[in-house]
């Protein structure tokens, strides 16, 4: 791509679910990754946790290279702006949707961004899950919030018995349909789940980083493990075809949250690879030329909850070519092409595909 592209991701859930421990968690993770953070308010936000760096206006900056943004939905474009231009060095901004707007109304307004250098990075839904059936009964919108979902994660899992969790988890799944649903306990979700985490050059396996001597532990002064998720790599040297790589997209499995890599469709497009870039419902292709001298492969990673990693690179190598005679037609790239440039859509649908 000729602009690097920070995603964008939106962290809603009701008063109490957890969401702003979440992302507290998500900083105090950060390590490498440079975060941006759009809030309505300071206050719940570990800044003095991290040691603030300095102040300028509304915004301020976190001793971890984050930063964070006291906005208004009013502001949005205004503040993305400013995040994303190159000397901020952002890696990932999440928008917290508590107190800014309907999170349909946040997400559309993302996706509707002219801006060049974001791209949608996913709805992640908190819930409380020891409140979870109060929460529907307090605020009718929570199924709806639910079915816009690209990522549900049920909190205070540690707070409910085995039983009650499954009925929760169950339940919240049905409601949020192919959108993945993970547990968690204080908001601790592994942040690699939601974006890629860079890791510094010195971050050494077994070595305890300053991080984590200083935020190793949470409020009750036990670590908690992160929330599971899976992740797949697939590398093919044959070329995939079109039509059967948009069949398997259009029909990715429920919990299948991001998939992320390069695409070789061979002669159907011999001067480009094609990134791919998909969240949940939301998906786009960026073709670019392939780099002088690199090895022409397809290479993605999957990575969900639940989902069936022998099933999914089954169904990636039945996408390889089966030789010459396989070969696409002239408008096999038709499907594709229709990712690549840019749409209006409502939030939790995407273009149809061919």
């Amino acid at each position: 791509m000729s602009t690097q592209q920070i995603p964008v991701v939106v962290l809603a859930g009701f008063l109490g679910a957890g969401k702003t421990t979440l992302l507290n968690h998500l900083l105090r993770s950060a390590r490498g990754t440079r975060i941006g953070v759009m809030v309505n308010d300071f206050g719940d936000i570990g800044i003095d946790a991290m040691t603030v760096a300095g102040q300028a206006g509304s915004t301020v900056s976190l001793g971890n290279g984050c930063l964070c943004c006291a906005v208004d939905a009013s502001e949005l474009d205004e503040y993305l702006e400013v995040l994303t231009r190159p000397e901020s060095r952002l890696d990932v901004i999440v928008i917290e949707a508590s107190g800014l707007a309907e999170p349909e109304e946040l997400v559309r307004m993302v996706l509707a961004s002219e801006n060049e250098r974001v791209v949608y990075g996913g709805l992640v839904q908190v819930v409380d899950a020891a409140e979870f059936s109060a929460t529907r009964r307090r605020h009718p919108g929570t199924d709806r919030h639910l079915a816009l979902a690209d990522l549900v994660v049920v909190n205070k899992a540690d707070r409910v018995g085995a039983d009650e969790l499954r009925s929760v988890r169950e339940a919240v799944a049905g409601l949020a349909g192919r959108a993945a649903v993970v547990e968690a306990s204080h908001g601790r979700v592994d942040p690699e789940l939601l974006f890629d985490r860079v890791v510094p050059e010195d971050e050494i396996e077994g070595q305890m980083s300053i991080e984590d001597i200083l935020y190793g532990s949470e409020e009750d002064g036990h670590a908690h493990p992160h929330a599971a998720y899976e992740s797949l790599s697939v590398t093919a040297s044959t070329p995939l075809h079109p039509r059967r790589l948009m069949g398997f997209l259009d029909s990715r499995p429920e919990g299948l949250y991001r998939i992320k890599g390069f695409v070789d469709f061979g002669a159907a497009d011999p001067d480009n690879r094609y990134t791919v870039h998909a969240v949940g419902r939301f998906l786009r292709f960026y073709p670019e030329p392939w780099p002088a001298g690199e090895e022409r492969l397809t290479q993605l990673v999957l990575i969900g909850s639940g989902v069936d990693a022998a099933g999914l690179r089954k169904e990636l190598a039945s996408c390889e070519l089966d030789g010459p005679q396989d070969a696409p037609d002239e408008h096999g790239m038709w499907g594709v092409l229709r990712y690549v440039r840019q749409t209006e859509e409502e939030p939790g649908q995407e273009p149809e595909a061919s």
